[in-house]
C-alpha cells in the first residue's frame, strides 16, 4: 500500500477519546502532519472492521484501550505537493470513542501523546475538519451527561 501519492483514496480511522472535558491528540512521528497534533488514528489494515481499526489505532499511538461508539463524520484529506499533486489522500472515519483501560503513553507513531480541554485547542493550528469532528464529540458527550 503505497501512502505517498497514492493510486487510490486510502481509509482512515479516528478515535475521539473524550474523558473529564478533555480529548487526546496525539503529535505525529511521522509525515503526513509530521510534528503537527492530530486525532489518534490510522489506515485500515485488509480484513479490518473500521471499528476494529479505531480500537488498534488508538491502542497503538496511545496506550489506551478504548470501545468505539457514535460515528461522528466522514472526512476527505486530500494534501498536495507544491506541484499541485495529489500526495496523500485519505477519506476518515471519525468515532467516538470511550476509554476503558489503560492510561496514555506515546507510541508507534506518536511523538507525544496528552490530554487537551476544549481552550486549549485553538492555540494547536488543528486542521478544520479535525476540529469540527472534536466539537461533535464534546457535544454528544455533554449531551449524554
Amino acid at each position: 500500500m503505497q501512502r505517498e501519492f497514492p493510486e487510490a483514496p486510502l481509509v482512515g480511522v479516528g478515535a475521539i477519546i473524550i474523558e473529564d472535558s478533555r480529548v487526546v491528540l496525539v503529535k505525529r512521528a511521522h509525515p503526513p502532519l509530521q510534528a503537527e497534533w492530530s486525532i489518534p488514528g490510522g489506515v485500515l489494515e485488509v480484513g479490518e472492521l473500521v471499528r476494529e481499526a479505531a480500537i488498534r489505532e488508538a491502542r497503538e499511538e496511545t496506550g489506551l484501550t478504548v470501545e468505539p461508539g457514535e460515528l461522528l463524520g466522514v472526512y476527505d484529506r486530500v494534501l498536495r505537493d507544491a506541484d499541485q499533486r495529489v500526495q496523500y489522500h485519505y477519506v476518515l472515519i471519525d468515532f467516538l470513542c470511550r476509554r476503558v483501560a489503560g492510561d496514555i503513553a506515546a507510541a508507534s507513531d506518536a511523538a507525544e501523546v496528552r490530554w487537551f480541554s476544549r481552550e486549549e485547542l485553538t492555540g494547536l493550528g488543528l486542521a478544520e475538519d479535525t476540529m469540527d469532528v472534536i466539537r461533535k464529540g464534546f457535544e454528544k458527550v455533554n449531551a449524554e451527561q
